[in-house]
């Protein structure tokens, strides 16, 4: 059982073994799509090819569209060559459901692979060829929101950005110059109406989008290799717009169950490859059931009927509320509580930590308690039942392979959206957040993670984050088991606005985290003590 074109023509010995197969002609899909395209996308890993590209899939096996997903890959050429080629463009998806069983099935919406590489002429002449075409109703991007930015922390334009600026549209070197130079290639054809849509998970992405486009616009501009009727184009959202939308769907890297499970079934090849770039990807991608995707409909040149696939479509602040219920209190909040208490308490698994009473106590009054009285409620999606769907199908399903650890990436990033939004909603409404106890204990446990020991008192190792430094400097000299050696460290750490929103002794709270952190650090077992005490 090979994952190809011609593998898959033996339908009943896939179905056999309980692995769908499109019903529609994947080759005739494929035909149509290369002659007329209408949608292309940037990013084809795994959220993309499972989510978005099962999106397309739902349309073709409803019969709502006959054409596929032009698929476009800027940074790591080694997944056309190495994931997509040998399989025809075809992708197994394993939907890793809750109770422990599995569906498999094969999308083929997936129709064509290009490199957006200027340096290979047949690939950057196919991506000009596809965006001259007056159909093309849109582009999508799954890039990550790194793949947006165009300066560092300093200001400064990253030296590639600036090569490209400099360089002008002809050699294009990265997916926002890439991007903006088929733009303009499209304005130079046939000024036909577009959407550029970003679907990665951040905040205000279809912003950070426009921003990046019309800033590569407006410096080639200054640099005369466009004129002023190209950056009118791209600044006018009538005929080039920049929906934003808000996505969710739980897609953590290939695991090995799931690859030995498609080997025992018969399925060859199925191995995960790790690329020159160090994406680790597969053949099949392992997700979990839940998703949505919300996207503000400003479509200039009409759109595919996704609402038929499940997605929403609305206005920017519905998207903006949906984006803000999710983050602020609904799951992001929870995740990063179970983090880094998972850390220090020896999990390994996220799942697991909602077998453990205290932590499934904590997330319960996190989100359903304390953040349910200032939640966004975005009118097309329940935050109660979404938050109940995160507490009782999605983190405990424990076969999705994911982590505290990678969970932890990052927290001084997030702290300040994922608590402090509700911390200030309850000071607008009540006065002070002094009714808050489980956020208080959730960032007092950040802090005592940040120590770097867990509740034995043995040193682990801390996930990335760009503050790290500074904040074991603000650390330093604090021991667990000696509670004197707190002689007020956090007092700047809990009292900076920049990383938390707010000032937390203004908010009311900052000395019951002080208060909750000497508790933690009272020897070996404190954090499960405490936890315990505190949350029972």
């Amino acid at each position: 059982m090979k994952l190809t074109l011609e593998g898959i023509k033996n339908t009943k010995e896939w179905n056999d073994k309980g692995i769908t197969l499109p019903s529609y002609d994947i080759e005739k899909v494929a035909k149509c799509t290369k002659d007329n395209p209408v949608w292309v996308h940037f990013g084809v890993g795994n959220i993309f090819r499972m989510f978005i590209g099962g999106l397309a899939d739902t349309l073709l096996e409803k019969g709502l569209t006959d054409k596929g997903i032009t698929c476009v890959e800027s940074f790591d050429f080694d997944v056309a060559d190495m994931i997509y080629k040998p399989y025809n463009n075809l992708v197994l998806g394993v939907t890793l459901n809750a109770d422990g069983s599995t569906a498999k099935h094969v999308i083929g919406s997936l129709s064509e692979i290009v490199k957006a590489d200027s340096s290979q002429a047949d690939e950057w002449s196919r991506l000009e060829k596809i965006f001259e075409n007056p159909g093309l109703q849109m582009v999508s991007f799954t890039i990550t929101e790194k793949g947006y930015a165009l300066k560092g922390a300093d200001g400064s334009y990253f030296p590639f950005i600036l090569k490209d600026l400099e360089a002008g549209p002809q050699k294009p070197g990265c997916a926002m110059t890439a991007v903006t130079a088929l733009l303009l290639h499209r304005f130079n054809t046939n000024k036909a109406p577009i959407a550029v849509v970003s679907m990665d998970n951040c905040s205000h992405n279809g912003e950070k989008l426009k921003a990046s486009i019309t800033t590569v616009a407006a410096e080639w501009h200054a640099r005369g290799f466009v004129d002023d009727a190209f950056v009118e184009y791209v600044n006018d959202e009538s005929r080039v717009s920049f929906p934003w939308s808000m996505i969710d769907k739980i897609t953590p890297r290939p695991a090995a169950s799931v690859c030995e499970e498609l080997k025992k079934l018969g399925v060859e090849d199925m191995d995960p490859v790790v690329t020159s770039r160090r994406t680790y990807i597969a053949p099949f991608v392992n997700a979990e059931g839940p998703q949505y995707l919300v996207i503000e409909d400003t479509f200039p040149n009409g759109r595919p009927p996704l609402e038929k696939a499940g997605v929403y479509f609305t206005d920017r602040e519905t998207v903006n509320k949906v984006e803000r219920m999710k983050v602020t209190t609904c799951l992001n909040p929870l995740h990063t509580a179970l983090a880094v208490y998972g850390c220090v308490l020896g999990y390994t698994l996220i799942a697991d930590e909602m077998k453990d009473a205290d932590l499934n106590k904590l997330v319960h009054q996190i989100g359903p308690v304390e953040g349910m009285p200032v939640v966004t409620d975005p009118g097309i999606i329940s935050p109660k039942a979404f938050v109940d769907e995160v507490i009782n199908v999605r983190i405990p399903n424990p076969f999705m392979p994911d982590t505290p650890q990678r969970i932890a990436t990052d927290t001084s990033q997030k702290v300040g959206i994922r608590y402090g939004e509700t911390i200030k909603s309850y000071v607008q409404k009540y006065g002070d957040a002094k009714k808050l106890k489980a956020i208080p204990l959730a960032i007092a446990g950040w802090c005592r993670y940040i120590l770097g020991v867990d509740d034995n008192n043995k040193p682990f190792e801390l996930s990335s984050d760009p503050m790290l430094e500074e904040l074991q400097q603000m650390v330093k000299g604090i021991v667990v088991g000696k509670p004197e050696t707190y002689t007020g460290q956090l007092k700047p750490l809990l009292s900076n606005a920049a990383i938390f929103g707010i000032d937390l002794y203004k908010a009311g709270i900052g000395d019951t985290v002080e208060a909750l952190f000497k508790q933690l650090i009272a020897g070996p077992g404190a954090v499960r003590s405490t936890l315990h005490s505190c949350i029972q």
